[in-house]
């Protein structure tokens, strides 16, 4: 794996990004405008989301190349908050939502991201090509209306994407010296422009025409007394929870994505700090929120863009559209920004995932498809959360059937149960029904040299075992077990053999909890 130092700031690289930050920033615009509407709040909330957010994780992110931004996870959390208490509780929420990424941050809560399987990593990657492409189906509508386009209008929009995704396609076979999709937009813009065709464009979605964001303490009655900072806590935290726990997965998601793409690893707990302090400074400056966006970290890598540099120009030149520019990005047909997101959806959907799913396990194939599919009709945090629950419960399954036991007689005539394989909650019941405590000879000895005693539920199994063997009046050994379950039996008042070779390991080691996998060894 390499790092971000492989990618030295060379007058290449330097070109390449601050052309492919151009790219990220003219993708931003209809994005964040359609969020802020999504969460019933004015576009320039979203516009100063968009700047700060990618600015400031730009700058200190753990990941460079990575673009946030205000996203749809965000909003759709958020837009029963403003409908209900207004858009001054949306601040106070995304400052409190960000306090809660830094600690998780500081404590290295992000860690746990390793628990998730990779099916559901590709089905978070499918759902969302899915739902890019859905979000786009909005710009194929009659401006200001519900209703969708049809007749020559329709086949003049679809014209013109068609042109731009050719553009972004065959460029780059031609050339490399401009980014393929901000190529693209140019060609198209510059049509529409040239030949005065009647498409919709960001103008008429809303004005993007601003001035700098301003600092603004939210103004929701909090510090009045400890009777208004409780009530308007018990209003803010649950959604502040939320936002937090969906930022934090969709960004630590998208950060092991453009890691597997740029090669390099880590950065966890620094882009949780990232994303909190984002989060925390745009809900002093009057954004609404957000987290990493992996439609435009896909423009971006494939654009060129390695270095801090990317993130910060698609952040300046934002900001540039917004307070001086506003009226020529404004005129940017739509189709070009459609035709570069289609080409993303095409670029980010794992298309061998239909062979990987002829390959792998039944139950890996039916977590992929259940994660796209809750991805795209619920969101990305539930599909994750599901995903992972199914994964575990199949894993437990799996090893639940795996424990059995060889036996055997010594010359003494004790018998002689040698374990195999994990005992934990899934295996108890497994574990019990080998043991024959009535006919069993009046010494037994169990052996678990070769298996893992993992939770308290085996450990409770072993003492209900010694309970049962105890209460026919025959002696029961155990063998090879760790020294925190020696202590436990011991003070249940069981017997044991003390060997010199019984391992020294906890019920739960810190290996296994690192790696979210039971039983993995001694």
């Amino acid at each position: 794996m390499t790092s971000s130092s492989s990618y030295p700031l060379t007058p290449k690289q330097i070109k390449t990004d601050l052309l492919s930050g151009l790219t990220v920033a003219l993708a931003l615009v209809p994005e964040a405008v359609a969020f802020a509407f999504v969460a019933g709040v004015n576009p320039l909330v979203g516009l100063y989301a968009a700047f700060l957010m990618g600015l400031i994780t730009a700058l200190i992110g753990g990941r460079p190349g990575m673009i946030s931004g205000a996203t749809g996870a965000i909003a759709v959390v958020l837009v029963s908050l403003v409908a209900d208490h207004g858009v001054e509780y949306l601040f106070a929420t995304v400052v409190l939502m960000g306090l809660l990424q830094i600690l998780a941050g500081i404590f290295r809560l992000g860690k746990f991201i390793r628990l998730v399987p990779h099916p559901v990593m590709l089905g978070f990657v499918n759902g969302l090509a899915v739902v890019i492409f859905l979000a786009q189906m909005t710009q194929f509508k009659e401006p200001g209306t519900d209703h969708y386009m049809s007749g020559l209008p329709l086949m003049i929009m679809l014209a013109l994407v068609g042109l731009t995704m050719a553009v972004v396609h065959f460029l780059p076979k031609f050339t490399s010296v401009i980014p393929a999709p901000l190529a693209g937009i140019l060609v198209t813009a510059g049509v529409v422009i040239a030949f005065g065709i009647d498409v919709p464009r960001v103008g008429d979605m809303a004005t993007i025409k601003g001035g700098l964001p301003q600092f603004h303490i939210p103004a929701v009655p909090m510090f009045e007394s400890m009777d208004s900072f409780l009530a308007t806590l018990k209003i803010i935290f649950p959604y502040a929870l939320v936002g937090a726990a969906v930022g934090l997965i969709e960004s630590l998601l998208t950060l092991n994505l453009v890691g597997e793409i740029k090669g390099e690893r880590g950065g966890v707990s620094q882009e949780c700090v990232a994303q909190g302090t984002a989060n925390l400074v745009t809900g002093f400056f009057g954004g609404m929120g957000g987290c990493a966006m992996i439609g435009q970290s896909m423009i971006n890598v494939k654009s060129g863009g390695r270095t801090r540099l990317a993130g910060i120009t698609a952040a300046v030149f934002l900001l540039l559209f917004i307070v001086v520019a506003s009226p020529l990005i404004e005129q940017i047909p739509l189709a070009a920004l459609v035709g570069v997101m289609f080409m993303v959806v095409i670029g980010t959907f794992a298309w061998n995932s239909f062979n990987v799913m002829r390959k792998v396990p039944r139950v890996d194939a039916f977590v992929i498809v259940l994660v796209t599919v809750v991805t795209v009709f619920e969101d990305l945090a539930v599909a994750v959360v599901v995903g992972v629950i199914v994964s575990a419960l199949a894993y437990a399954w799996q090893n639940a059937s795996r424990i059995h036991a060889k036996t055997y007689e010594t010359p003494e005539g004790a018998k002689v149960y040698q374990i195999q394989g994990p005992l934990f909650f899934g295996s108890v019941e497994g574990f019990l029904e080998m043991f024959d405590p009535a006919t069993d000879p009046s010494m037994v000895i169990v052996d678990f040299g070769d298996s893992r005693v993992a939770d308290q539920s085996a450990l409770n199994a072993i003492e209900s075992l010694a309970g049962k063997y105890e209460a026919q009046g025959k002696e029961i050994q155990l063998r090879h077990l760790s020294r925190d379950c020696h202590q436990l039996l011991k003070n249940a008042g069981h017997l044991m053999i003390d060997s010199d070779d019984d391992p020294d390991y906890e019920v739960a080691t810190d290996y296994s909890v690192r790696t979210g996998v039971l039983g993995a060894g001694h």
